[in-house]
């Protein structure tokens, strides 16, 4: 294992104890210490992706626990969004245990990083393809969450106005992003296995995956939508994007079909 790994623990912890006081600062009121706290802690996270892209001499996005180190980045990230747009708060406090969770995940289980990348993965348009996704992920866990939160959590059975233009802006946006993950895949897959698209399991996946959020979106524009059954739809198609993103890696059926299969790749 290349030994800047060993350093992870202290850039993590510093990063989480930021993380952590902003969240505290959020219930407190004191929004320019939320603010601040949150982008230092940004920031030093962010500085250890930067100092692993270099080290790897290569894009920190070829396994799994790579990419869970750009989730565990965006999940804060989206949670100060949704304060500073939404003064929500405890969206920003779970963002916080949420990206605990996936950087103990990375602790527990370390992977081998190596500075080799097959040559498919050498394209200018890997990284932001992978970076792309992961931000539209993190804000798509964000709507599962108001999902959750609304539907077995909320002891009030009204729904606000403020509760649904958050979950939807965050549906709308990751959507987005999602789209145009999947444009920027398309060009990498022509650089790189010379077609757009070959329905190949993981895209079809992701297609589906896409066509699920589209579904919600247009349920919502309809003009008397149960909402009960617009969080439901979040939940699954949340379960959805689970599939597109590690479980096509443990499907038989794409096994030895799938270019997106080894099991310690992302993509």
């Amino acid at each position: 294992m290349i030994a800047f790994w060993n350093y992870f623990i202290y850039f993590a912890v510093a990063a989480v104890l930021l993380w952590a006081t902003g969240a505290y600062a959020a219930w407190k009121d004191k929004k320019k210490v939320a603010y601040s706290a949150t982008i230092l802690g940004l920031a030093v996270f962010f500085s250890y992706i930067l100092i692993m892209w270099i080290a790897l001499d290569r894009p920190p996005m070829r396994t799994m626990g790579e990419t869970r180190l750009w989730y565990s980045f965006f999940l804060p990230l989206a949670g100060i969004i949704v304060y500073s747009r939404w003064d929500y708060k405890w969206l920003l406090s779970f963002s916080t245990v949420l990206s605990l969770v996936f950087i103990c995940f990375n602790l527990l289980k370390p992977e081998i990083h190596s500075k080799t990348l097959m040559p498919a993965l050498q394209s200018p348009w890997f990284a932001p393809h992978v970076i792309i996704y992961m931000f539209a992920y993190a804000l798509l866990g964000g709507a599962f969450v108001m999902a959750v939160y609304l539907l077995f959590f909320k002891k009030s059975k009204i729904v606000t106005h403020k509760e649904l233009d958050i979950t939807d802006n965050l549906v709308y946006i990751g959507w987005a992003f999602l789209s145009l993950g999947m444009l920027t895949g398309a060009l990498w897959a022509k650089e790189a296995w010379g077609h757009y698209w070959a329905w190949d399991p993981k895209e079809t996946w992701a297609a589906a995956t896409w066509l699920a959020y589209l579904t919600y979106i247009h349920y919502r524009l309809r003009k008397n939508c149960n909402l009960e059954v617009a969080m439901w739809i979040l939940i699954i198609n949340f379960a959805l994007l689970q599939m597109c993103w590690w479980g096509i890696n443990y499907l038989p059926s794409a096994q030895g079909v799938s270019v997106h299969t080894d099991r310690k790749s992302v993509v």
